[in-house]
């Protein structure tokens, strides 16, 4: 990693802890971070777009809703507003994620023809980018999902909890996701971008809390920067919270469609 002002020396360092940081939670989780499938585009997308602002569970649950209800997307294009947000109700925010889903749906016809979204094979990241921000509800995180999970680029995702750890390890050093995501662009290898990035969430979720972490337990401990790490160290009650912590909320929706 290499910020402005560093030397050769302490850039190889910052290379050599993200190496030892991405093989330890590959360790940790990555039995668990393999699929055979590949999700469509608008797939991702709307599931993405469901799981903001509440967890991958429910999120999920209103993805198989929408799935059960309509027999395709055209479907939920022509429906009634009422009927999807009856369907996602459970997510929250029902009333914006209906309207900004089905007002995607119905642009995407008038621009493309069609949801026939295969158009974007051909298309650079930035491409992509360019195309897909521009609906409503969609930013930057949902875009690189789409690349990420549904056409296998080499695109690293960032969510609160990968933003949060990341700067905690002291990998980076900014102030919203959207700025961790444009610093790690060229610090995570091209390989190990999806992997981490499934890896952080679930870190983040069990371990690296925003409340609370588990430093006493953490398997990264040694390479982190955070200031409170041996406060949390001290405090915390039981040292074998971690085996819990491994299997407790690991469910990524995006590993499921």
């Amino acid at each position: 990693m290499t910020r402005t002002g560093q030397n050769v020396n302490t850039a190889e360092a910052d290379n050599k802890q993200i190496r030892r940081v991405t093989d330890k939670l590959d360790e940790l989780y990555e039995s668990r971070n393999k699929r055979s499938k590949k999700p469509g585009i608008l797939d991702t997308l709307i599931a993405t777009k469901l799981s903001q602002n509440t967890t991958d569970k429910t999120s999920y649950k209103a993805y198989l809703n929408l799935k059960e209800r309509f027999a395709s997307w055209d479907d939920v294009a022509k429906a009634p507003l009422s009927s999807i947000k009856s369907a996602i109700r459970i997510c929250g925010l029902a009333d914006t994620k209906s309207k900004d889903i089905k007002k995607m749906l119905n642009e995407i016809i008038a621009e493309h023809g069609s949801l026939n979204m295969n158009f974007l094979i051909k298309k650079s990241d930035d491409e992509i980018y360019k195309v897909l921000l521009k609906y409503k509800g969609i930013g930057v995180k949902t875009v690189s999902c789409v690349l990420a999970f549904s056409m296998g680029r080499n695109v690293f995702p960032v969510d609160t909890h990968v933003h949060r750890v990341l700067n905690r390890l002291g990998i980076t050093e900014t102030n919203t996701p959207e700025q961790t995501f444009e610093a790690a662009k060229s610090l995570i290898p091209d390989e190990k971008k999806v992997a981490f990035h499934i890896n952080l969430i679930k870190f983040g979720r069990n371990i690296c809390k925003a409340r609370n972490p588990l430093c006493g337990s953490c398997p990264v401990y040694n390479d982190c920067g955070f200031s409170e790490k041996s406060y949390f160290k001290e405090h915390q009650k039981d040292s074998t919270e971690i085996r819990s912590a491994i299997q407790e909320n690991n469910f990524i929706i995006l590993n499921s469609i």
